[in-house]
């Protein structure tokens, strides 16, 4: 396929904005960028897709979501509005984990995974819980990412919050699918090892959860931790060890751990997610929401940490991410210095593309040769210039995902005028409204 008739972003170590540019896709893979009529003339017999002047730019990567937080949406809580967030855990996600079965989990995936489509997102790093439901629950999510066309990394979170049973079945779950992973060799699905938080996971737990990584010659985890005050409190009543020393004395930090939020420290424990080369992923907007504080990401980026953007079951909108990080971290420093555009959009276009190689072993995050094909263009008709300079504010302040208008996954259209012929979003919706009633009623049993 070549992309012609726009105006591509390449991203990347020397970005460029080519005017009427184009981009060659072959294998999965971008094969060539330049100007519309060299590679028109060079490649006469391509199949042409006309950009119409949109913006050309790679995909974007999510670096930690929970697919299945979709059925939360417009969920009504009996009692009293949740104080704080160990109460939001309790009343709100435990439960509903509790209440997925398999058909929840399925349409939990699907919805978040079409917004994905539609927002440009096209590599999602999710991190699952469903204790009703653990065994095969991976599978159930990656037979979505297989039929949405997306890529996907997958894990099941340990915990002991329901019991040792349930924390030996998750643990069982990541070893699985982590092997079935690399068995399957797919360029579009990956695999770590999941953990919940440190507040659910004791000691033993966490040694369980090395010595079988180990065993099967397995790096790295996902798990949240430092998620507010609580987090902490927790770790120094119980191990006497604030929380991210802990998790360095059990084993779990390391350069391909990725440890989400990490607000509540301090900075012996910032040094030690640095010195372990931790990836430390930044949820604004959920953060917010929960009322948990705010991490410093700009004195992380000033330690220069491989920090992430994710959105913590968010909307799959990273554009609509980004603004918040921008808006956030100016009103909590008092600020308008802190945390530039241009600082944000090379966190997500280069760190989380550099995330996403981690797993999948190909550059991401640029239209380069050899790059991933991943591809979106966006209809974005500016009323003042853009240039590679500017374009992090024309982001800020010009669109968000909703302008997105193609999708391109390993070189397979996904979405094109904002249609997303190979789904039927329609039927998937309206399957969603049902599995979402029997899962809510199942939560509220929960709470009689």
């Amino acid at each position: 396929m070549l992309i012609t008739n726009g105006r591509v972003l390449t991203f990347g170590e020397q970005p460029r904005l080519i005017e009427n540019g184009a981009v060659l896709i072959q294998d999965e893979r971008i094969v060539a960028v330049d100007f519309s009529h060299v590679l028109e003339e060079k490649y006469p017999t391509e199949e042409r897709l006309d950009a119409q002047g949109m913006l050309v730019m790679p995909g974007l990567v999510v670096s930690h979501t929970h697919f299945y937080g979709t059925f939360a949406r417009g969920m009504y809580i009996p009692g009293p509005p949740m104080k704080d967030f160990p109460e939001i855990l309790q009343r709100l996600w435990w439960p509903l984990d509790r209440a997925l079965d398999e058909e929840g989990v399925r349409y939990s995936a699907y919805v978040p995974m079409l917004d994905a489509i539609r927002y440009g997102a096209t590599t999602l790093i999710d991190h699952h819980a469903s204790n009703r439901f653990i065994d095969g629950s991976l599978d159930v999510i990656a037979d979505v990412v297989q039929e949405t066309g997306l890529r996907a990394v997958l894990c099941y979170e340990v915990s002991d919050r329901d019991g040792l049973e349930v924390a030996l079945a998750g643990i069982r779950e990541n070893v699985r699918f982590i092997k079935k992973a690399r068995d399957m060799a797919n360029p579009r699905i990956a695999a770590t090892f999941g953990l919940h938080a440190a507040l659910t996971l004791s000691d033993d737990t966490l040694d369980r959860c090395v010595a079988e990584a180990e065993a099967i010659s397995h790096r790295g985890f996902h798990i949240h931790a430092a998620e507010g005050p609580a987090d902490r409190e927790h770790s120094l009543a119980t191990y006497g060890l604030p929380t991210i020393e802990r998790l360095a004395q059990r084993g779990i930090l390391g350069p391909q751990t990725i440890v989400a939020h990490a607000i509540d420290i301090d900075a012996w424990e910032m040094a030690t997610l640095r010195e372990a080369g931790v990836w430390v992923s930044h949820q604004p907007r959920s953060n917010m929401n929960n009322g948990v504080g705010v991490a410093d990401i700009p004195t992380m980026l000033r330690g220069h940490m491989k920090v992430v953007l994710g959105n913590d079951g968010f909307s799959n909108d990273m554009f609509e991410e980004m603004r918040v990080a921008y808006l956030l971290h100016k009103s909590a420093r008092n600020d308008p210095r802190v945390l530039p555009a241009d600082q944000l959009l090379d966190i997500v276009m280069n760190n989380n593309a550099s995330l996403a190689q981690q797993f999948f072993g190909q550059p991401f995050g640029t239209l380069e040769p050899g790059a991933v094909a991943d591809v979106i263009l966006v209809d974005y008709d500016p009323p003042t210039p853009l240039s590679v300079e500017n374009f992090p504010w024309h982001i800020m302040f010009g669109f968000d995902g909703r302008k997105v208008d193609t999708t391109i996954v390993a070189g397979r259209i996904l979405m094109r005028h904002g249609a997303i012929p190979h789904l039927d979003a329609e039927r998937i919706y309206a399957r969603s409204r049902e599995v979402a009633q029997q899962v809510w009623e199942r939560f509220w049993a929960q709470s009689a």
